[in-house]
């Protein structure tokens, strides 16, 4: 059988079908290669009909990235997901504090998630200006979001796309309802993948605008 080896033809032509595919939808310059990147990671367009952008978003996390922004992701999935050459050429603090002892026993005692635990935690270290990105737990999304209620953090953005049956959604409606920049998938889609794949894009328009 007959197929395409190459890949930069294979993703050329991935990027054009996506494309084609998004003609229809009010994605902005800015919005578009990050939309593109998650359907393009995920090969499933409809995440284009999910997605969505607070006012600014992408301005906002190409700046956190340009600015050398730390970036705590809730698992070690949507951390391994993320371009470290991107990370490294940037200057970027890149972590995640769930495989932790001293997390894992503060989830035990406290009778939540790990991701909940390792949140509450990177909440104390950057109460200001960090990038948290939430592809899995709803669980972290709601303690963020607790703490931005109570005024303790103020992030420079949230991609906040967790995935499941219970508390995804919720979070992600909540999430919507505040005025700081973020990223997000509405429903019970989403995943450490897809939450990856926002952060490369902002990575790479930001290597774009660096010059690089």
């Amino acid at each position: 059988m007959e197929y395409i080896k190459d890949p930069k033809t294979i993703e050329t032509k991935s990027m054009a079908i996506i494309e084609e595919r998004l003609r229809h939808f009010p994605f902005d310059a800015l919005q578009k290669p990050v939309i593109k990147r998650v359907v393009h990671t995920t090969g499933d367009s409809s995440f284009a009909g999910i997605t969505l952008f607070s006012q600014g978003a992408v301005e906002a996390g190409v700046a956190a990235m340009l600015g050398r922004a730390s970036v705590f992701c809730d698992v070690e999935m949507v951390r391994s997901g993320i371009n470290r050459a991107a990370v490294s050429e940037l200057g970027i603090e890149l972590t995640t504090f769930i495989h932790d002892a001293d997390v894992a026993a503060e989830a035990k005692r406290l009778g939540t998630t790990r991701a909940a635990a390792a949140m509450a935690r990177a909440v104390d270290l950057y109460p200001q200006g960090g990038v948290f990105v939430i592809g899995n737990a709803p669980t972290a999304l709601f303690v963020l979001l607790e703490a931005v209620q109570a005024g303790r953090v103020q992030p420079a953005l949230v991609v906040g796309t967790p995935v499941g049956f219970v508390g995804a959604a919720e979070s992600k409606e909540w999430l919507e309802t505040f005025d700081f920049p973020w990223i997000t998938v509405r429903g019970e889609k989403g995943g450490s993948t897809v939450a990856a794949a926002i952060v490369n894009a902002l990575l790479r328009l930001a290597l774009e605008q660096k010059g690089v």
